[in-house]
């Protein structure tokens, strides 16, 4: 089912827009929103997963009114927040039933099944009988999306998921998720760039809560095709490039910043022109352009 987002805002006290007018129309599969911290991402996330209440706009998954019918979004909703508690002293085995129980598997050899499948499938079932405070950041993250995919959701929210796992973590995750993808909408919210690419075919860029960017990351990429330059400099130089060029990156290599600026047409000054990548794009939205 396709999700459907329309003139959503959400003020915070104080005066914080953390959602600024945003509309997305988010189709089956995996769905990037990337953004940088502090962006309105989660904001986002926990007003379609029916956390907080907009102060404006309307949200539909399919034909479900998503604010006025929560408790029937909530049943076909899986949800891995940011950071999510857990009982430190209970095992995996322990919390998957017991939550499974709250999304309604009251049958107690349906709810049995239903957790040792959850557990095989994110591989922590050697690890069932550990406490929970015992896991690794890995198997933490495992066990949260083992527990949003319990009941068999149609709609998948997953926020930055992949925060400080490793890369063999990361893959195995990456896996997972593209499995999921095939048959649920999943949106994924992360300010990995990587992320994006490899999992996801539609995405979005949002900043400072509203949405510069949706469509697929290869047509923003091809955007960008002739208009992004690179050269590196001596620190002290940055400041110089900054005031003469449209620098949209900075990195070091081998100790001296690689820049990337945008320009249309060749701005001389030895930059060479490199291939745009979703990072570019990234930077280039980030900074108006």
């Amino acid at each position: 089912m396709e999700l459907r987002i329309q003139g959503l805002s959400k003020t915070y006290p104080g005066g914080v827009k953390a959602i600024d007018d945003v509309s997305l129309t988010i189709p089956a599969g995996m769905y990037g929103l990337l953004g940088p911290n502090g962006a309105g991402k989660s904001s986002l996330m926990r007003t379609i997963a029916t956390l907080q209440e907009p102060d404006s706009g309307s949200i539909f998954f399919g034909p479900l009114d998503v604010l006025k019918d929560k408790r029937e979004l909530r049943q076909i909703l899986g949800y891995l927040p940011q950071d999510f508690g857990v009982y430190p002293r209970v095992t995996a085995q322990q919390m998957l039933d017991h939550l499974a129980l709250l999304k309604g598997m009251t049958h107690s050899g349906e709810r049995k099944d239903a957790v040792t499948s959850m557990l095989h499938r994110v591989n922590l079932y050697d690890h069932r009988k550990k406490a929970l405070s015992g896991f690794s950041g890995g198997m933490r993250q495992r066990f949260g999306i083992g527990q949003a995919l319990l009941g068999n959701p149609r709609l998948l929210i997953v926020d930055e998921p992949t925060a400080g796992l490793d890369p063999g973590e990361r893959n195995r995750f990456y896996n997972l998720l593209s499995e999921i993808g095939e048959n649920v909408t999943v949106i994924l919210s992360t300010h990995i760039v990587q992320d994006v690419m490899e999992l996801c075919t539609n995405m979005a860029i949002i900043h400072q809560g509203k949405v510069l960017y949706a469509g697929a990351p290869d047509a923003a990429v091809k955007s960008l095709d002739g208009c992004i330059w690179q050269k590196s400099i001596g620190k002290p130089e940055m400041k110089d490039y900054d005031q003469r060029f449209r620098v949209i990156s900075s990195k070091l290599t081998a100790g001296r910043p690689l820049i990337h600026i945008y320009s249309p047409a060749d701005p001389g000054d030895g930059f060479t022109p490199v291939s745009p990548d979703l990072e570019d794009v990234f930077f280039a939205r980030i900074a108006g352009l």
